[in-house]
């Protein structure tokens, strides 16, 4: 039995501030260049992250050259080390959160909540170019002398800075750590206008508990992102000092190439801990949209409300509240007493509570469920099930004893591409396909979905489940390569060049998406308002593609929650949120 029904609320309160039409842009440069307006802005976040996400992909096949076959294409270790350190920062921080919460936030949030715009416009418009700034920064630093930095994504000290690190006295990890710090700064920019405008542009009868789940993950991930990026953002300033002003906030005493440096006293540790503070909050800030987004689609193609809204809810604010209090399970190997090592242990164990009751909670909404197999729909149990199991080989790397003879193996890299690769991708994909014939009033080719789909789908369990296996053996993870070591059985090598194979067919995939995508603005089938028959606020604008101000003359009022669905006695198989029908009286 779900907790909220098919009713109506007759009492809608009256509008508390008046209706303000923002200002319409008049030329080409104002509309794309310097747009105020959040559905522009979405697709600048959104292109910029896959033209990044882009390079990321040539360099993890790259790696993987370096990997399946090293007679074939072998690089030096040092550029072996600077792929892996970009391809990781650009798919965890400059793809993937860009394009969830600068993209999807931006275009979804006005549209959900019933609102016109972001609340502070041209505060969003500079929060791209600043994301822009960021990116360019991060690319310049491939052409700088000694490239960019090959510290590994989690640019620990002290071996970031030294000589012997690729870029490492360079330019590379200087370029890199500003930015980071532009990207924070940019990013809370925007997370400000999506928290503001979640809590005070919502439109008349849209409480919190008739929001769409889509709106709860990324509103909870902004706010988990605006307290854990501060830790980041103060561990690149502190390096920074370190690298240019011969601090020791990091760095402890050493010798370098047998000179005695004048660091002295820091601590590597402490960044550490500053580090996986914002790190293991960014696997949730990254993963709670992904959960909103993946309810919301399970909804609108099986035809079914929800089971346990409320639930939903509460875990996603849960799961955001525990992600602040198991980052020193990335650790466990640092040398930490076993007293914090247990207290993470648990905490790595409770926070897979509230997560497991969403996945048990999309299996109940899927249960009896008219069940429409489109593409939207197989992405996303394609993520239920990608989540689960990296969900699983998680749990082993949650607890203490487990973790230490698996850590810094290839097993680790095959669970976090898993849950932060593979997953988030999954819904990516399945968010585009599910509302780009809103964004241009076209449908996507069918086939070439299908056939992005599967290749996909197959192609990474065929990257990923070999990994484990892999790691299980002990082959360690940021190796250029192994040769003849004398516990690597021969199958590794064999392996290696299977999963090669593997990653460059799925990436190629890829390609044909984005040509699906480019091709179907213009030649698509036409999509019509509501092609999905959803009843969230998005789908019911006056205009497909929304034009600016999103709702015409009037601000839509909202009756219900988002998630009416074959509801018995209604005329369709849903009713809207600003739809007034009832089938019986609302209660007082």
């Amino acid at each position: 039995m779900v907790d909220i029904t098919h009713q109506t609320d007759p009492d809608v309160p009256p509008a508390e501030v008046p209706d303000v039409h923002p200002p319409h842009a008049h030329s080409w440069v104002s509309k794309w260049v310097f747009s105020q307006d959040a559905k522009y802005i979405a697709i600048q976040y959104s292109g910029t992250a896959i033209a990044i996400g882009l390079v990321a992909l040539v360099l993890s096949w790259l790696i993987r050259l370096q990997l399946g076959f090293p007679e074939v294409f072998s690089f030096s270790a040092e550029a072996y080390y600077q792929f892996i350190t970009m391809h990781g920062m650009i798919m965890v921080v400059y793809l993937l959160t860009a394009i969830f919460l600068g993209g999807f936030g931006n275009y979804l949030i006005p549209l959900m909540v019933g609102a016109r715009d972001m609340v502070f416009p041209f505060v969003n418009m500079l929060s791209y170019w600043v994301y822009l700034g960021a990116v360019l920064v991060l690319l310049a630093s491939f052409f700088t002398p000694g490239g960019p930095t090959g510290a590994g994504w989690t640019l620990y000290p002290p071996q970031a800075i030294l000589a012997g690190t690729p870029a490492g006295r360079d330019a590379g990890i200087i370029l890199m750590l500003v930015s980071l710090i532009l990207f924070i700064i940019g990013f809370t920019m925007g997370g400000l206008n999506y928290v503001v405008t979640v809590l005070q542009a919502r439109t008349r009868g849209m409480t919190l508990m008739r929001m769409p789940l889509t709106v709860w993950g990324i509103f909870t991930a902004t706010v988990m992102a605006l307290l854990a990026f501060p830790a980041l953002f103060v561990a690149c300033v502190m390096m920074l000092f370190d690298r240019l002003l011969g601090t020791s906030f990091f760095m402890p005493t050493l010798v370098e190439m047998g000179e005695q440096m004048s660091y002295g006293g820091g601590s590597p540790i402490v960044f550490q801990h500053l580090f996986w503070f914002f790190g293991h909050p960014e696997v949730y800030i990254v993963a709670l949209p992904a959960f909103g987004i993946v309810s919301d689609l399970i909804a609108v193609h099986a035809r079914k409300n929800i089971f346990g809204y409320r639930m939903m809810v509460w875990a996603i604010v849960g799961i955001g509240a525990l992600s602040f209090i198991v980052w020193a399970h990335h650790m466990y190997v640092s040398g930490m007493h076993p007293y914090f090592g247990f207290f993470f242990a648990t905490t790595t164990l409770i926070i897979a509570v509230p997560t497991a009751i969403k996945v048990y909670n999309w299996v109940l909404t899927l249960f009896r469920g008219n069940i429409h197999l489109t593409l939207p729909m197989l992405f996303a149990l394609a993520f239920i099930v990608s989540f689960v199991n990296g969900g699983l080989t998680g749990l082993f790397l949650g607890n203490v004893v487990v973790d230490v003879p698996l850590s810094d193996t290839m097993f680790v890299v095959a669970h976090f591409h898993m849950v932060m690769g593979v997953a988030p991708l999954m819904v990516i994909f399945g968010a585009i396909y599910h509302w780009y014939p809103k964004m241009t009033g076209r449908l996507l080719n069918e086939t070439m979905g299908q056939i992005h789909f599967w290749v996909t789908f197959v192609g990474t369990y065929l990257i990923f489940f070999p990994m484990h296996y892999v790691g299980l053996v002990g082959v360690p993870r940021r190796y250029p390569e192994i040769s003849n070591t004398a516990f690597v059985p021969d199958s590794v090598a064999t392996l290696n060049a299977f999963i090669t194979v593997a990653a460059l067919v799925v990436g190629a995939a890829q390609i044909l998406f984005l040509y699906n995508i480019v091709r179907s603005v213009r030649s698509g089938r036409p999509a019509g308002s509501n092609p999905w028959r959803a009843t969230s606020l998005e789908w019911h604008t006056p205009d497909t593609p929304p034009r600016h101000g999103n709702w015409g003359d009037e601000l839509p009022l909202v009756y219900r929650w988002a998630y009416d669905y074959s509801v018995p006695g209604a005329p369709e198989d849903f009713i809207a949120q600003n739809d007034p029908w009832s089938s019986r009286t609302a209660p007082p």
